[in-house]
């Protein structure tokens, strides 16, 4: 392993992480502050107790955000985009959306500027935690939603503006667009490439491989937006014929089976695809995948969608089995390297410096920090130790007020309690 102080990409592709790396944080807006406090102390104590003090992480603040424009002028300073360049890995509390010009959203500007083309969700329930769902234990997937294009790519232009006007028109004069244009119409474009949506799916096969989990389901509204959302289905299975076809069986061939020997003769050819341990590969349309996941959520595993749909899956998954509270994110290139690890909710700011915010969030996104660097002891105790603190009904607000016979924690004592856990284990 190269011994250096910062996490590095080897010729080929894989992270080499010393054994006291320095990784940059954003300490975050709002209960930011409350949460990250609560959350580094586990991280140091699962480490330090699954590696017999032998490694640690050197944390490096970087700004961005309230603190960073009080403090430097600037919502996302030049320095804080170094850092994150030069270190690889990095984790961040959650930040507000600057108002007025600028910035649209500090967020995406990150993403945009690291290329972070995987916005990376897993959704697992933890025993105890309440949820709205009759079987929440049967919810188990993971989003890979593309971050990059869609309508999140931010082109569009305010109804009444003189940009807004000149696009009408050529959409209307130059392309023949029949719609009834107006001065109270507001113009946006949505964007879908092929390179943009292969390398998603591409990793999202590549993750399903390396787990070993039954599926990828490319799930999209291509039939409404046929040349968008229907081409990234179309090159999605391109992906996964021309580059898995070892490992991988499309519904597409399943369909062409049908056509061509009939139903029975593709229901034997998925089962011997299944017994021979393929990944099944299938798409599934937007509206119909959020009430399949109601009705029948063991189907799915890994799931490959646009930004707008796993912006939308990605919280109606949280809901089912917490909340955002307890739902962990990751925005990744896995060309680079590059990783940022994320809190995926907002930054409440009526409860900041109140340490009662569940911290589980930004504890479950250093768990997939700690994974993604091959650090998976201290992955694995802080995941039993948070699970079993839940589980004994040791809780903050959130879930205290949604269970019976629950012990009501602050922040900083939820820590604690996981912090006694891993110290016994």
């Amino acid at each position: 392993m190269v011994m250096s102080d910062k996490i590095t990409l080897d010729v080929n592709g894989q992270l080499q992480v010393p054994t006291s790396p320095i990784i940059p944080f954003i300490i975050g807006d709002g209960i930011g502050p409350d949460i990250w406090r609560a959350s580094v102390r586990v991280f140091d104590e699962a480490i330090k107790k699954s590696y017999d003090g032998k490694r640690n992480i050197v944390w490096k603040e970087v700004l961005a955000g309230e603190k960073a424009y009080e403090m430097t002028g600037s919502w996302l300073p030049e320095e804080t985009l170094a850092d994150f360049k030069t270190y690889l890995v990095g984790i961040k509390g959650p930040l507000t959306t600057p108002i007025g010009g600028g910035i649209r959203s500090l967020n995406v500007a990150l993403r945009k500027a690291l290329d972070l083309y995987v916005c990376l969700r897993p959704t697992t329930w933890y025993e105890g935690v309440p949820s709205p769902v009759k079987h929440p234990e049967y919810v188990n997937m993971v989003v890979f939603r593309e971050n990059t294009e869609d309508i999140y790519a931010g082109i569009e232009f305010a109804a009444g503006s003189a940009d807004a006007g000149r696009l009408q028109k050529f959409l209307a004069e130059e392309l023949g667009v029949s719609y009834d244009f107006s001065d109270e119409t507001g113009v946006g474009v949505k964007l879908v490439s092929e390179q943009g949506s292969k390398r998603l799916v591409r990793a999202a096969i590549e993750y399903a491989l390396t787990h070993r989990l039954p599926s990828v389901a490319l799930v999209h509204k291509g039939n409404i937006m046929k040349y968008t959302e229907g081409a990234f289905k179309q090159w999605g299975f391109e992906v996964a014929e021309t580059e898995f076809s070892e490992y991988t069986y499309t519904w597409g061939q399943w369909e062409r089976t049908k056509a061509e020997q009939g139903q029975e003769a593709a229901n034997q050819e998925q089962r011997e695809a299944e017994q021979a341990g393929k990944i099944i590969i299938k798409d599934i349309i937007a509206d119909n995948f959020l009430q399949q996941i109601l009705l029948a959520p063991r189907d799915f595993s890994v799931v490959a969608t646009l930004n707008l749909n796993g912006d939308y899956i990605s919280d109606a998954l949280a809901a089912m089995v917490g909340g955002i509270g307890i739902a962990p994110g990751a925005n990744i290139n896995y060309k680079t390297g590059h990783a940022i690890f994320e809190a995926t909710h907002g930054t409440a700011p009526r409860f900041a410096n109140t340490d009662t915010m569940n911290p589980s969030s930004v504890i479950l996104s250093g768990v997939m920090m700690l994974e993604y660097m091959g650090w998976t002891e201290a992955a694995e105790a802080i995941k039993s130790a948070l699970g079993a603190t839940i589980k004994e009904k040791n809780v903050t607000i959130d879930f205290f007020n949604l269970m019976e016979g629950a012990t009501l924690l602050k922040t900083s004592e939820f820590a604690d309690r996981i912090i006694d856990k891993l110290k016994k284990s």
